[in-house]
């Protein structure tokens, strides 16, 4: 009785452990571990005491059953560490919670006038401020003052009538001699309710459900 399919495996399960996660080799690896420990014993036993077991081919069992044990505590090990990261990445991204991040993104107005950060084209010799609702829909426009580098947004409509409570997102149109030459963003402040992390990067989530990359956040400021 030869134990050359329980290596084969062994040599199998550490192979795939690179494309799985670290739990899932743990498992495997600790299955191979026991069917070995098994197959040792029973050859042990049942081998022929008239023509036991070559000394040099039992000390080879022995050295690939301490190499499994051994494998299988290191997976155990790499699986403990990978749940202590999670940990303080998550201790990380609770940090994020609370704080005032300033980006690019939609706001949910409620009524309160919303401090507006916008940029620029030097090509334009005007500017103007354009809303629009969740639907796209253009709901107001009014001009920005010449150099304003911020400004607060009331919440009226381009008759002057205050808009309703919702989600609105905000572009400069640039212009020149009166015709719009270019687009460019326009930033503002909202406060962070819960931080995510992602396979990618980490979104952040505002009021409203305002998801957010946190690679756009361009400033942050406490509360």
């Amino acid at each position: 009785m030869t134990i050359t399919n329980v290596t084969t495996g062994v040599a199998a399960t550490s192979s795939s452990a690179g494309s799985n996660s670290v739990s899932t080799a743990t498992t495997s690896t600790g299955g191979d571990f026991n069917t070995f420990l098994n197959l040792l014993t029973t050859q042990l036993k049942n081998q022929d005491p008239l023509d036991p077991m070559d000394s040099t081919q039992f000390a080879a069992q022995l050295a690939t059953f301490s190499s499994v044990e051994q494998q299988t505590k290191t997976n155990e090990l790499l699986d403990g560490m990978a749940a202590k990261l999670n940990l303080s990445n998550m201790s990380q991204l609770a940090g994020w919670v609370g704080q005032q991040a300033r980006a690019d993104m939609d706001v949910a107005y409620d009524g309160t006038p919303v401090t507006l950060f916008p940029t620029f084209d030097s090509a334009g010799d005007s500017a103007r401020l354009v809303v629009r609702d969740q639907s796209g829909t253009i709901v107001a426009s009014e001009a920005i003052p010449d150099g304003a580098t911020s400004f607060d947004w009331k919440g009226t409509a381009s008759d002057g009538s205050p808009l309703a409570a919702g989600t609105y997102s905000f572009e400069v149109q640039n212009l020149t001699d009166g015709t719009v030459v270019s687009t460019t963003p326009v930033e503002s402040y909202g406060e962070i309710q819960e931080a995510r992390g992602g396979s990618d990067d980490t979104i952040l989530v505002f009021k409203g459900g305002i998801e957010v990359s946190a690679s756009k956040i361009t400033a942050l400021r406490n509360g």
